[in-house]
């Protein structure tokens, strides 16, 4: 059925998320459409957020939370499932259009069967083609009829291969404020408003924080011999991350104090006088609360040597990549040990660093989109509306 075949029927979206952070974009997605159809309908797999604008679910959205590959294999079955009742159900009750947001290995599959039954497909959050496996845009493009993608570097990779994709700015800029007071925020997380914070951010997996935090715990301690009076703060995911990391710092440098603080990253950073952190996304929060940082990284070799025969860009970091230029130094694999980020940290703690945060403003700016109202205005530009 086609939109002029709905005639007068409410707009109807299929939709789904697969963890968390897109039951974020959702929520968001789904209110910035409402503002201009307040009876439009959403169906599909939905969290508590999206679920609480309206949405409804036809499966729970943990079904499709799986990490790790021996644990996808276990829910292969199940997956599938999931995937052939969703394609019947849209078949059967067409929406104007369906939305996968992203949890690319299972919802481009999705798009790519409902695309191919005529129902217009978007899927929202680019994988990282951009960045290795550049193959698979061919896929996205059978998959889909629009790409929603956070950063402009993204769409002019889609546009060089002639696939639809809108940048629309990231929900992340949107949410965090041109400028945090450090003060605030440590007066929130209880720390001593007179003293230098160094957070410390050695990832939010298990994996990462057996790796990084011996790492960091040893960075720290040369650099408590060098400012005996800088403190470090460190954002806890979970218990879980915080039992490792007390374990690990017990067995590094009991002698060491850290604040530990059971909440997120970006209250931490915003706190911190400098950052010491693992890459991944926290790079790009921390870029946009506007607080100097090293990033340091490192995996098992097998995994480092696959990952730079496919890495197609110089720089691993989102602000460098945003940048096209080295704004933040970045200490990965071999050259990541505690003497060479001391001594980086040092700089940026030692540094004027107003340059720098000059940048990380532009860029903010340059992302800051109303992501939400975009992303819903791409929707309905596609389908006519």
């Amino acid at each position: 059925m086609t939109v002029a075949e709905l005639g007068n029927k409410p707009l109807r979206i299929g939709i789904v998320a697969g963890e968390v952070s897109g039951d974020i974009l959702g929520a968001g997605f789904i209110k910035a459409i409402r503002e201009k159809y307040p009876d439009a309908e959403f169906v599909g797999i939905a969290g508590p957020r999206m679920q609480a604008e309206g949405c409804e679910t036809l499966f729970d959205m943990e079904e499709l939370a799986v990490m790790g590959i021996v644990e996808v294999l276990g829910r292969l079955r199940r997956l599938f499932s999931v995937k052939h009742q969703l394609v019947e159900y849209f078949t059967s009750h067409p929406p104007d259009v369906f939305i996968g947001i992203d949890a690319p290995d299972f919802n481009l599959r999705l798009e790519k069967d409902l695309k191919d039954r005529g129902i217009k497909t978007v899927h929202y959050v680019s994988p990282s083609v951009w960045a290795w496996r550049q193959k698979r845009i061919y896929k996205i493009d059978a998959a889909t009829d629009l790409v929603l993608a956070f950063l402009p570097f993204e769409k002019a990779f889609y546009d060089k291969f002639n696939v639809a994709c809108e940048f629309v700015g990231h929900t992340m800029a949107d949410a965090i404020p041109m400028d945090n007071d450090a003060n605030e925020a440590k007066s929130l997380l209880g720390l001593d408003t007179a003293r230098r914070y160094l957070a410390v951010l050695p990832g939010s997996r298990g994996g990462e924080m057996k790796t990084m935090a011996p790492i960091f715990i040893e960075t720290c301690k040369r650099l408590h011999s060098l400012y005996p009076e800088l403190s470090f703060v460190v954002a806890l995911v979970n218990q879980k991350r915080r039992h490792q990391f007390e374990e690990i710092w017990q067995h590094t440098a009991p002698e060491l104090h850290f604040d530990l603080v059971d909440d997120t990253a970006r209250n931490v950073i915003a706190a911190s006088d400098a950052v010491l952190l693992a890459s991944g996304t926290v790079a790009l929060e921390c870029m946009l609360v506007k607080r100097p940082m090293v990033v340091g990284y490192k995996v098992n070799a097998i995994t480092a040597w696959l990952v730079r025969k496919m890495l197609k860009t110089e720089f691993v970091s989102l602000p460098n990549i945003l940048a096209g230029k080295e704004l933040v130094p970045e200490v990965i694999q071999e050259e990541c040990v505690p003497e060479k980020l001391a001594a980086l940290v040092s700089e940026r703690l030692d540094g004027e660093n107003t340059q720098l945060l000059d940048e990380f403003s532009s860029l903010h700016q340059q992302i800051r989109c109303n992501a939400d109202v975009s992303a819903a205005n791409a929707v309905l530009k596609l389908i006519g509306k």
